[in-house]
């Protein structure tokens, strides 16, 4: 493990995020910082993603649905109990890992295209399910009374504190990718997405891996989802199961390179810029999916491994430092 820990590469990539993390909070600026949630957001959710999609191969087009579930949960417990904002946070984690865990013993057993349909039906599902629930809302959702950030020094210094804690979660599922991606687990996880069947052949137990590796990439999202939303002040259904936001996901991990650890990094900065290129465009603003789509399609066809992986294969040399 310690050996493990003092690669160039994981330091190198960590040094990078802390530096964007701490850009705004050296410049004190709220804009730069809203800007950064956003790309911070992006690139927490799509890390989390590459632990089942990078290393099993299994794409999940509903991986938003643990995003929204810590989010409910999270801030039902600081609306409704009064609950501080990071055992509220570990509670939304903790929840949606649950919610994995309760999903993966059904879905894990379907593979291909099967198993992409069945997270959308449960997204679907799981947000119908919201739209009708009184207790958290209903179709309208919850909403803070601005008292709340009393407990934090008032809302400015509470959207601060979201901000450090959205970073730290950030950093914590790049190392989680690094340490996965280098152990026997997932060189376990590796085998399932080369070839699932030998896998099982060669003893590897894949319905228990599967399902670690699911609960695991549903813990994060649960925990960004809870900072999200006690950002926001309100949480409601469309919001927390938007589909779309799996979708993009999925692209900044193919951009990247789905299964290295760099993958989610340089794709998340490669499309969250060209996304606010294209949103700020007249022509194009209301075209962004369709050109995401599009964009996935040709990665897909002709740099299926991504940028990472494309400079990886170019350039053996960068291997040591580009995982």
């Amino acid at each position: 493990m310690l050996t493990r820990l003092r690669s160039p590469a994981l330091w190198i990539l960590l040094a990078f995020v802390t530096a964007l993390i701490l850009w705004p909070v050296v410049i004190r600026s709220a804009s730069t910082r809203e800007q950064v949630s956003v790309l911070l957001t992006f690139l927490s959710l799509a890390a989390s993603l590459n632990i089942i999609l990078g290393y099993t191969g299994y794409v999940s087009f509903g991986h938003i649905v643990f995003f929204g579930i810590g989010g409910y949960i999270g801030f039902y417990l600081m609306h409704r109990f009064g609950w501080h904002l990071v055992p509220a946070v570990l509670a939304g984690g903790v929840a949606s890992a649950l919610l994995a865990l309760l999903l993966g013993s059904a879905i894990l057993r379907l593979r291909g295209a099967y198993f992409a349909i069945a997270t959308i039906g449960v997204n679907e599902a799981v947000k119908a399910l919201m739209n009708n629930l009184p207790t958290f809302g209903g179709s309208t959702g919850m909403y803070f009374d601005f008292k709340v950030y009393d407990a934090y020094g008032g809302a400015a210094n509470a959207l601060w504190l979201a901000y450090y804690g959205l970073g730290l979660v950030t950093l914590i599922v790049l190392l989680v990718n690094y340490l996965v991606r280098h152990s026997k687990f997932g060189l376990g996880l590796l085998s399932i997405r080369e070839d699932e069947d030998a896998a099982v052949v060669l003893g590897i137990d894949t319905a228990r891996y599967k399902t670690y590796a699911f609960m695991l990439s549903a813990f994060f999202p649960g925990l960004v989802g809870a900072l999200f939303f006690f950002k926001n002040g309100n949480i409601e259904p469309g919001d927390a199961f938007h589909l779309t936001t799996s979708i993009e996901s999925i692209v900044i991990i193919m951009l990247g390179g789905f299964g290295t650890v760099y993958g989610p990094v340089v794709g998340t900065i490669i499309y969250e810029r060209l996304r606010g290129l294209l949103l700020v465009n007249p022509l194009f603003k209301n075209l962004h999916l369709a050109i995401a789509g599009v964009m996935l399609l040709v990665i897909v066809l002709f740099v299926s491994a991504g940028v990472v992986g494309y400079v990886r294969q170019r350039f053996p040399r960068l291997r040591r430092y580009l995982v």
